[in-house]
């Protein structure tokens, strides 16, 4: 026990038991002499209160009323908030009154007189703890309590009402936070053993060792010990603070065994406020538990307050037997002969228990009963490194695991470790510290104290520590300077900044990110650590980072520069070049593949003092031109119809998918901002600074977050977007076409158009902060004089540390919805379906009946977490407006790395997880499915025209696609997804794909099929989103999005999709390759052989191009075949070794190729009027639909083996204009969808199914 903590005083009350008989003949004077020179008291007051030997203490023996006052107020006065002590040692004395009174002497020490309780509060105030070692204690106890809930009352009272006569009179003293110690029960009598000390209850709170050796020979069991007399335990040698003495580790497995049994049996927050606290309560606390034990073997059942649940029969108390059982076994020969002291196998024994439940345990379980003891081991050399090493290993487990260490009361043994230089503890402390700071960073203070961080840098710094510990060690110093400048400076002056530039080139992915991500944190608001890094070229040295492989490491790199820029309070030329050459680095990752990437770079846009201007040019430029929509372009032929006029824009908003930004409606467009638009029908408006002034409302004309209005609208945005490509900037004053604020403004209105939600509603709230200051700033001078309102440029956006909750996941964004990474996306309600088919006729502005299903309004935009904002001098609109869009949460989801277990071995290697069992019986299914397809096509297909399902879909197909081994189908409209359960008929799932109301889906593509499937779709504006969750009543998920292509111009034909699949991942093409096609016209369709080296296109002007991948750019053409005369339809390589190139065109000629051979080997001619066609990956079939509402169904050698012209079921009615085809990959199944909304599957014979 640390003495040196504790400075409670403490004030002793006692009486004598009894007299000797020769007292009874004395003057009085002399009695009371003799009473105070041997009374009970006085000893046990001098030897008890041993813990606290620096703490101060005061005898009153014999005391009257006024002595007993004097004492107890001075104490009190002395003390001022700290804790005191009132032990009341009443033997001898009567018992305590009915009414709770003790018994004093009165001025002439002739006779007792009562002392009450209420008085004793009064004079002891709070906080305090008081002792009574009497017969009946509990009465005291009871009535201790009715005067604290009195005193209560009073209070409430007195603050009630001021003017009742108890506000009038002193405040009596609240007595919550008072600790009460009872001997016994209001009805019981201590016990009368002449070979126990008459104040038992007092040795077991001030001598619980030697109490416990003495309870313990007096039983039975101390049989088993021979030679040990209670003579030879009063000469046990050692001291209790010498743990390598037996007295002394004695004392050290009593207090691990007390701590134990209270941390097991107590609730959480009281052991808390009992054991963790004060160390004076904890030992008084750990000494009642053997009192308890002691107490209640002799009828008496001890009383505290707060009470506690009974301790007296716990399992840990056999081990404290047992240990004194070894300790005492050796007695008689340490003492009689000398030998050496064998130390107790307690602690061993008790690591290898908490090994076991390591290992052996189950995943739901109860906290392990050790965790005590094991803190304990940590104060013992010996034990260690193990204690260290299984420590780490529990808080592995997850941040349930690290809250129960630091609640047993870790931290102060961590910390004091880590002065140890121990080279075998650095990888243990270090874990065990990522593990603490990951679910509680509230210690930076604690660490930067004690000179902890020393300790992490070493780490850093020693090139010879594995690459995961040096992890760690950046990881903690990243969460030491995080927000907190005296941790930054002390990390500055500890060389941090060099040390992790050296290690920005490590090979080790998670090293870099955390290295980037400490860099951004140190010289986050902090100048000096900023210029240290212009110092050492910083900035340059994480150019690197922005093209590493791994999109973690590229968004810390995103995040270090953002925080490296527009940092410095004083603005130099030097620092805006700096800026603006980090600006220009960041603009590159527009079209970066992963969206997080993107998103942490629009939070970065932070130069925005001259975006002003910009922005009001690019609004004022945006009314000169007229750039066509993509919406209005319809092409003759064009099978899909265009349901959506840009006169009414119309929402596919599902259940109010928020973070989806689409067409606004009039509540999102403010008036003022459509005097900036093109107005359709008197042409444009004049722009002008008056324009913007002589608004109704600022609240409404700036679109205040109260009314959730934005001035800039998706459609102004996305027709910016499109002028700016043919705008001419060079006639702004001051800044040049291709100035920095120019590029990014562009960079910003194409992020708007992103087609990952986040980072498009994110890119709005920036364009919209800017447009907001450029209002501001082109109202005249009397209107910002009215407000708050100023010019200057937000401050830097920070990143602030939250305690961590859940685990695993994608990094969260600051949307406006609950989606994270991965957007749940709700789905359409569901409307019953007519009994008959009606005839297809668009309905105003074009729109197909199902639109009905959608709401037409929705919020857009919501407050998004909320963020202190840093700069005062910003209205207070404005910085509502763009705080929520500077917190990305990247620095705390990577944290959640370090909080989630990283030993365990993953569910998915594990032979008897539930993932692994589900993963087992998908592959057993796809076999099964191979088998039975293989042998159906193996004995030959004469026919494929068994209708198998028929539905009215949602919305007009335009592509379907079979699952490969599942009864699911996917079926897309324009923009939404509908998936259908073919062989039972049902719908499973219905949402929407989240493209721009212009846009169509033109392709689907399944990814990863044969285990957990993703769905890839792609649309005709180059944009490419990956779902999840769909089709299993589940709210579908978006994974990733991104612009596959950019530039792409409107097409009324499908944009071909590829993928390359190999083993458990999707590896997708990004910008791995590119392959010049060499001609002017758009590729058509795709296909890849098995090996996926070679490429087979088929182009609009009827060529038919191979590529070769492995070869260079300029040489991977090998082959081009130009027979067709039209727009190729689909071109396939089959994927056998010597499998041929099928090619088709819309003038339905189908040719086959051999690839060495430069001219077609076979041709069949088809029908004419070919919209759709697809070719079967196993059987020899294709299948060609046409507008003339037909579907013919071929074999290899040209043989019609089926035509398709009418519906089952419906009397013969003729099927519509097939709009899309497609084979099932292995079943001979065939999907067709029509203009009519119907959705059909044909197969072949059932004899032969």
């Amino acid at each position: 026990m640390d003495s040196d903590l504790l400075h409670s005083p403490a004030v002793g009350l006692a009486e004598e038991e009894e007299a000797d008989m020769n007292d009874w003949k004395l003057p009085l004077a002399f009695m009371k002499k003799r009473h105070s020179e041997k009374i009970e008291g006085s000893k046990a007051l001098a030897q008890s209160w041993r813990m606290k030997d620096r703490a101060r203490y005061k005898q009153s023996l014999d005391p009257t009323v006024d002595e007993v006052k004097k004492l107890c107020t001075s104490l009190r006065r002395n003390a001022k908030e700290e804790r005191v002590l009132f032990h009341y040692n009443g033997h001898g004395v009567p018992r305590p009154t009915v009414n709770g009174e003790i018994w004093v002497f009165n001025k002439n020490y002739t006779q007792y007189i009562p002392l009450s309780i209420y008085d004793l509060q009064t004079w002891m105030g709070s906080p305090s703890i008081f002792v009574y070692d009497c017969s009946n204690a509990g009465i005291i106890v009871k009535s201790f309590k009715q005067f604290a809930l009195q005193r209560e009352q009073e209070l409430e009272v007195a603050a009630i009402n001021p003017s009742h006569p108890l506000a009038q009179m002193p405040l009596p003293p609240s007595m919550k936070n008072c600790i009460q110690l009872a001997a016994c029960e209001a009805s019981e009598l201590l016990p009368m053993n002449p070979d126990l000390p008459a104040d038992l209850f007092t040795s077991c709170l001030t001598t619980p060792i030697k109490i416990a050796l003495r309870w313990f020979c007096m039983q039975k069991s101390a049989k088993l010990v021979p030679g040990v007399t209670l003579d030879l335990i009063e000469k046990i040698p050692g001291r209790l603070n010498d743990r390598r003495t037996p007295l002394g580790e004695l004392n050290w497995i009593f207090t691990a065994i007390t701590d134990t049994i209270a941390w097991n049996v107590l609730p959480r927050d009281l052991f808390q406020k009992l054991f963790r606290q004060d160390l004076l309560v904890a030992s008084l606390f750990r000494n009642f538990l053997l009192a308890e034990r002691i107490m209640r073997s002799y009828n008496c059942t001890p009383v505290s307050s707060p009470r506690l649940p009974p301790t007296y029969m716990h399992a840990m108390w056999q081990a404290w037997d047992l240990a004194v059982d070894i300790c005492l076994s050796q007695l008689p020969t340490i003492i009689e002969e000398g030998t050496a002291f064998r130390h107790s196998p307690f602690f061993a024994e008790q690591l290898t228990a908490f090994q076991v439940w390591l290992t052996m345990g189950v995943e739901n379980r109860n906290p392990p009963e050790q965790l005590p003891i094991v803190l304990q081991v940590l104060l013992s050399q010996v034990h260690r490194l193990r204690a260290l090493d299984l420590l780490g290993r529990f808080l592995d487990l997850g941040p349930w695991a690290v809250s129960l260490a630091l609640s047993v009361g870790i931290f102060p043994y961590v910390l004091k470790l880590l002065q140890s230089s121990a080279r075998e503890l650095r990888p243990l402390l270090v874990f065990i510290w990522a593990k603490i700071l990951a679910v509680d960073s509230s210690c930076q203070a604690d660490l930067v104290k004690d000179n902890g961080h020393k300790y992490f840098l070493s780490v850093l710094a020693d090139n010879y520590m594995p690459a995961e510990h040096r992890t760690m060690a950046v990881f903690i110093l990243a969460v030491i300077v995080n927000n907190y400048t005296t941790g930054q400076e002390a990390c500055l002056q500890g060389n941090l900044i060099a040390n992790c530039l050296e290690q920005l080139s490590d090979p080790h992915p998670l090293l870099r990110q955390w290295v980037a991500i400490c860099l951004g944190r140190i010289w986050q608001n902090f100048d000096p650590a900023r210029w240290c890094g212009v110092r050492d070229s910083a900035h340059e040295k994480l150019y690197t980072l922005l093209s590493d492989p791994i999109p973690e490491v590229r968004c810390a790199a995103v995040f270090a520069l953002g925080t490296f820029v527009g940092n410095s309070a004083e603005r130099t030329d030097h620092s805006t070049t700096i800026d603006h050459n980090v600006a220009m680095m960041l603009a590159q990752l527009i079209n970066d593949g992963s969206p997080v990437v993107r998103k942490v770079a629009t939070t970065r846009r932070q130069t925005l003092s001259n975006f002003c201007t910009v922005a009001l040019q690019f609004i004022e430029e945006e009314k000169n031109y007229s750039v066509p929509s993509p919406a209005n372009t319809a092409e003759p032929g064009n099978l899909t119809p265009v349901r959506d006029s840009p006169a009414i824009p119309r929402l596919r908003s599902v259940n109010s998918y928020t973070n989806i930004r689409t067409a606004t409606t009039a509540r999102n467009l403010n008036k003022s901002l459509q005097n900036l638009n093109l107005n359709e029908e008197g042409g444009p408006a004049a722009f002008s600074p008056g324009n913007l002034s002589t608004s109704s409302s600022a609240s409404s004309t700036l679109g205040s977050p109260d009314n959730d209005e934005y001035i800039l609208s998706f459609e102004t945005i996305d027709k910016m977007r499109r002028v700016s490509s043919y705008s001419s900037l060079n006639s702004l004053i001051g800044v040049s076409f291709n100035s920095v604020y120019t590029q990014i403004w562009r960079v910003l209105l194409h992020l708007a158009a992103d087609p990952f939600p986040e980072v498009s509603d994110l890119a709005m709230k920036v364009l919209n902060s800017i447009a907001y200051k450029a209002m501001m700033n082109a109202r005249p001078q009397r209107i910002l004089d009215s407000g708050s309102l100023t010019q200057s440029a937000p401050a830097s956006p920070t990143s602030k540390g939250t305690h961590i909750h859940q685990a695993g996941g994608s990094p969260p964004m600051p949307s406006t919805s609950s989606s994270s990474l991965t957007n749940d996306v709700p789905k359409p309600p569901t409307r019953e379906q007519p009994a008959t088919r009606p005839p297809y006729t668009p309905t105003l502005g074009g729109q197909a009946p199902h639109s009905h299903q959608f709401t037409r309004t929705r919020k857009m935009f919501d407050k998004g977490p909320e963020q202190a904002a840093e700069d005062s001098d910003e209205p207070g609109g404005h910085r509502n407006y763009i705080s929520p869009a500077l917190q990305t949460g990247l620095c705390d989801w990577s944290a959640k790395y370090f909080a989630q277990p990283v030993m365990k071995i993953p569910e998915e290697h594990d032979l008897e997880s539930q993932v692994r069992l589900e993963r087992q019986w998908r592959f057993l299914r796809n076999a099964r499915v191979r088998r039975q397809s293989r042998s159906i096509i193996q004995r030959g297909i004469s026919r494929l025209d068994d209708q198998i399902f028929i539905n009215r879909n949602p919305g007009v197909p335009s592509v379907v696609k079979f699952h490969p081994f599942n009864t699911c189908i996917a079926v897309a409209d324009k923009d939404s997804i509908c998936f259908w359960d073919w062989e039972k008929g049902e719908r499973l799932d219905y949402f929407y794909n989240g493209n721009p109301r212009y846009t169509r889906i033109t392709s689907m593509e399944y990814l990863n099929g044969h285990d957990c499937s993703l769905l890839l779709t792609a649309t005709d504006d180059g944009a490419l989103r990956i779902w999840k969750n769909f089709a299993d009543q589940k709210n579908p998920e978006m994974v990733t999005a991104w612009q596959g292509l950019s530039d792409m111009l409107p097409t009324t034909r499908a944009l071909p999709l590829q993928t390359l699949t190999r083993g458990f991942v999707c590896v997708l093409v990004f910008v791995r390759q590119d392959i010049p096609t060499g001609a002017d016209s758009c590729v058509t369709s795709l296909s890849c052989d098995s090996q996926r080296s070679l490429i087979v296109a088929g182009l609009g002007d009827g060529s038919v191009r191979v590529f070769d991948r492995r070869m260079g750019p300029n040489e991977c053409r090998v082959m081009t075949y130009r027979e067709h005369g039209a727009w190729v339809v689909k071109a396939h390589l089959q994927k056998e070794t010597d499998g041929h190139i099928i090619s088709v065109s819309v003038n339905g000629d189908v040719r086959f190729f051999e690839p060495r051979m430069p001219e077609s080997i076979n041709v069949l001619q088809t029908v004419k009027g070919l919209t759709a066609l697809d070719i079967h990956p196993q059987a020899n079939l294709f299948a060609c639909g046409s507008m003339n509402q037909f579907i013919a169904v071929y074999n290899a050698n040209g043989d019609v083996i089926s035509n398709i012209k009418y519906y089952d079921g419906f009397m013969g009615q003729r099927i519509g204009a097939i709009s899309c085809l497609a084979f099932h990959p292995h079943w001979p199944h065939l999907a067709v969808g029509s203009n009519d909304y119907y959705m059909s599957i044909y197969s072949a014979e059932k004899r032969l199914r």
